[in-house]
């Protein structure tokens, strides 16, 4: 056969219980054997890793992101989720498709250094005349090698119907609704092998309209297609929502039709008892977000009591802008530390937080069957962490030196599809350097079309 062997590493499939020494075949991009060392088979022809002193987990999955906002790091650093989206979507108005592609070429590239084989996206803000918005992130992903799920996004609510957002980076419904049809017809890939899937994604329920959510809602579901949003993130918005609709969030969410196992939605913070009886009931699905909760001061989601009641949960990295230079395996320490520190020292495990990072992002993307877990027959998305470094190695769990370290462990080796996109800490697929280099100018290029139009980006 041909394919690929990783051998003496200490796997952690997910789906069961470490193997201490033991190996991981692919052949071509599937799964095609996990097992103790002990059982190795001949797989002749077989391209050999040396996984000595490697952990092997399933690719971690990123179901929460904002490619764009790469270019917008370091801004409204010490404001609320409310005065942070007002300071930063007039900078966002001067965006391009030639900054998206530079800092999506950025953003997915740092995802990959940090473990990810599997990220969403989720592009909300479509300024006019700015060219193909969507088409140059997923350019950037092909570039890059990661599997990608782009939702496309929109607003429909500016300043002048009771929204945040500026009327000039608004749409109307209807041109909504036809430019996601156009993106799911023209990118969506269902295949099981699929690099390429499109979810429809309204920003927020502060930030469009009723009509939008049930539109958008219907639009995916004759698509077969998942859905996806923001929601219950601060306590602004539960306040917004209350004023609104008379409701809180996810009873909105509900009145709309947007609980259901195609759903999954960004932070999810404020919820009561009921809203978590709602999500574990319908299937409905969390990209925790911890970081960027963090930072923007926006609370503590109940991870321990969603994931004790039976509802999914995933992890996001979120936009950059509110979470600068946040690598993926670090929200699993960032998840474990927040759970503990409000419900204490078993409130989340290494390996749960492992489980969010993975499986529980494939869930949350539909992927279950064929991501998240290190199994015969899954794709080959593989990361492949050194835990034996002069430090590391003191540390007697791999799984505790990969999920509780504050600095992530080397990247040995990361596999999509069985092949390679990071090997030793560098990107394989495109220049690493020249990928930084392209969320400067992004960057640069954002500061400066912003002052053009009055603003500063500063």
């Amino acid at each position: 056969m041909s394919g690929l062997l990783i051998e003496n590493a200490c796997v952690a499939p997910v789906a069961g219980p470490e193997i201490r020494s033991g190996y991981v075949l692919v052949d071509g991009d599937r799964i095609a054997a996990v097992g103790p060392m002990s059982e190795v088979p001949e797989a002749a022809g077989a391209t050999r890793i040396d996984g000595s002193g490697c952990l092997a987990t399933p690719g971690l999955v990123n179901t929460h992101h904002h490619l764009y906002q790469w270019a917008s790091q370091g801004l409204a650093q010490d404001a609320t989720l409310f005065e942070w989206l007002v300071a930063l979507y007039p900078v966002w108005a001067a965006m391009d498709a030639e900054i998206v592609h530079g800092a999506a070429t950025a953003g997915l590239g740092h995802l990959a250094l940090s473990g990810c084989t599997t990220s969403s996206d989720h592009h909300y803000l479509f300024p006019r005349g700015r060219g193909d918005l969507l088409a140059a992130e997923i350019e950037a992903a092909r570039a890059v090698g990661l599997r990608f799920h782009p939702s496309r996004g929109s607003m429909d609510r500016g300043r002048s119907r009771g929204g945040l957002p500026p009327d000039e980076v608004v749409e109307p419904l209807d041109a909504i609704l036809d430019a996601t049809a156009e993106a799911v017809d023209a990118y969506h890939d269902p295949s099981f092998s699929s690099k390429l899937r499109v979810a429809v994604a309204p920003c927020s329920p502060f930030s469009v309209s009723a009509d939008l959510m049930t539109a958008a809602a219907e639009l995916a579901r004759s698509k077969g297609v998942r859905l996806h949003t923001h929601l219950a993130e601060t306590l602004e918005e539960e306040e917004l929502c209350l004023k609104q609709t008379g409701v809180r969030p996810v009873e909105y969410m509900e009145e709309l039709g947007w609980l259901g196992e195609d759903v999954w939605v960004a932070h999810a913070v404020h919820l009561n008892d009921a809203d978590i009886g709602r999500f574990a009931a319908t299937g409905t699905g969390t990209a925790h977000c911890p970081s960027s909760n963090g930072r923007l001061g926006a609370g503590v989601a109940r991870v321990s009591e969603m994931l004790r009641r039976g509802a999914n949960v995933g992890l996001g990295v979120d936009g950059s802008a509110s979470a600068e230079l946040t690598g993926l395996a670090g929200e699993m320490r960032q998840a474990l530390l927040f759970q503990r520190a409000v419900n204490g020292p078993a409130a989340l495990t290494a390996r749960q937080a492992l489980e969010l990072a993975t499986l529980g992002g494939a869930r949350n993307l539909g992927r279950e069957r064929e991501l998240g877990t290190l199994e015969p027959g899954k794709l080959a998305d593989i990361a492949l962490w050194r835990v034996d470094g002069p430090f590391a190695a003191a540390v007697h769990d791999p799984v505790c030196a990969l999920v509780l370290a504050s600095a992530q462990p080397p990247l040995a080796r990361l596999l999509v599809g069985g092949e390679t996109v990071v090997q030793d800490d560098e990107l394989r697929t495109v220049p690493q350097d020249a990928a930084g280099e392209a969320g400067v100018r992004a960057q640069r290029r954002l500061r400066r079309l912003a002052r053009e139009r009055g603003v500063n980006a500063t």
